[in-house]
């Protein structure tokens, strides 16, 4: 058996612990090939894990594992073999078990204090198979938690299936949304965009047209990071009249590629664990932005389905992914959408025009009149991720307040059995093909 195929994902369901004092927790179980199929449920594991097997846990005892033979009950903790640690490291965890046990799947625990769900699997990978066990710190302040891995439930599942778009909280931790807004601080400030390549960026069709579709900047973008700013901001010379980096709607289209950080962000365990728990069989990822939505400045984005601009045949294979760095509220304008309005197709499509056609792109079809009272107001706080199935029709108004809302996207496309439309404004290149989401 090959160190990658020794453990196997399996994925289920948020299981709150309150009873145990620790955060809401995620249950993710990994399982030997040698173990018999058997697998904990939330109330199952609820009955089968008491504060017991958490101490010893955090005493560096290990952790026991459940029997099938005793009908799921713990078995005595299983102790790492050998390790020695210097004074204040962290103390062994659960250890991997040998190739002679015949043992269920285990649990993987960590304290939230300690460890982040990306390093944790990391060190699991590295340490599990030594015999070295997932490690505890004895001064860690907080209770274990589960790692945090897999996560939609079958009722996640029908409401996002029901309504196009499904909100969850908590998904990224506050250092990691600080952590992607020191880095994009860090882009800004490096910024240099000539006076010609001085793009406004807007939602409106005939603004759109004029100002992203004449230029190859925009255009051109797709394997690139990219600068495009809000209206207003230039003189007639193209001079900013305000500050840049308050100035600046979005970057684009490629920082999944070309920046570690959001190349981690984006390829992350958990990202890929909720994929699959969508059923992605070859999910790619198509583009990234950073949106900015700036004090005052930031505009209206209108109407509009995300398939108008990523159009795949067949529909319904396109996928937005929404992290909120910031709380998105009413008055700096949080995401609106239509529950329930993916089903009807695709109103209109943005093509790209014949090489060497001015405009570079057009319109076909009309975005229809939508009634206001039909959008929900979606208000998320700092670290929610929203998917958002690529018909479903949302908006998010200016931001007439004093708080940016700033947020990175990424779009999602299931590439088995799916054609990307060879008119839509963005391509794949040579230099950069549409990467894998799974790694």
């Amino acid at each position: 058996m090959s160190s990658e195929s020794a453990v196997t994902l399996v994925q289920e369901s948020v299981v709150p612990l309150p009873a145990w004092g620790g955060d809401c927790c995620v249950l993710f179980l990994v399982s030997c090939f040698l173990s018999p199929p058997c697998i904990l449920a939330g109330s199952h594991f609820c009955d089968c894990w008491p504060k017991r097997m958490f101490r010893s846990f955090q005493e560096g005892r290990g952790l026991g594992l459940a029997n099938p033979r005793m009908n799921g009950a713990p078995s005595p903790p299983i102790p790492c073999r050998g390790v020695k640690e210097p004074r204040g490291a962290p103390s062994p965890g659960l250890c991997f078990p040998t190739s002679r046990s015949r043992v269920c799947p285990v649990l993987l625990l960590a304290s939230a204090a300690d460890v982040s769900p990306v390093t944790t699997w990391s060190f699991t990978t590295d340490t599990w198979r030594r015999g070295h066990g997932l490690r505890h710190s004895r001064r860690a302040t907080r209770a274990p938690c589960l790692v945090l891995m897999a996560y939609l439930s079958p009722s996640q599942l029908q409401k996002f299936q029901e309504d196009g778009f499904l909100v969850l909280e908590g998904f990224w931790s506050a250092d990691e949304c600080v952590a992607m807004q020191r880095r994009i601080g860090e882009i800004v400030g490096e910024m240099d965009v000539p006076l010609h390549c001085r793009t406004e960026f807007s939602t409106q069709e005939e603004e759109q047209l004029r100002a992203q579709g004449s230029t190859d900047y925009f255009l051109s973008s797709g394997d690139k990071i990219r600068f495009f700013f809000e209206k207003g901001v230039f003189d007639e010379k193209g001079n900013f009249l305000v500050p840049p980096e308050k100035s600046i709607n979005k970057i684009g289209h490629a920082l999944h590629a070309h920046d570690p950080v959001f190349k981690c962000v984006t390829h992350s365990p958990k990202v890929q664990a909720l994929a699959r728990s969508l059923g992605l069989r070859m999910p790619v990822v198509v583009q990234s932005m950073y949106i900015f939505k700036q004090p005052h400045l930031g505009g209206e984005v209108s109407p509009h389905q995300d398939a108008s601009f990523l159009y795949t045949e067949p529909l319904g294979r396109v996928l937005g992914v929404w992290i909120a760095l910031e709380d998105a509220t009413l008055e700096n304008g949080c995401l609106w959408f239509i529950p329930g309005s993916h089903t009807g197709g695709v109103s209109r499509r943005m093509v790209r025009a014949p090489a060497g056609s001015a405009p570079g792109t057009s319109f076909l079809g009309t975005e229809p009149a939508r009634d206001n009272s039909l959008f929900v107001p979606t208000p998320v706080r700092r670290g929610a991720l929203v998917l958002i199935h690529g018909e479903v029709v949302h908006k998010s108004e200016q931001n007439f307040s004093d708080c940016s809302r700033q947020a990175y996207t990424f779009h999602l496309m299931e590439a088995a059995g799916t054609v990307w439309s060879p008119d839509n404004w963005l391509q794949p290149t040579a230099e950069l093909p549409f990467p894998p989401l799974y790694t």
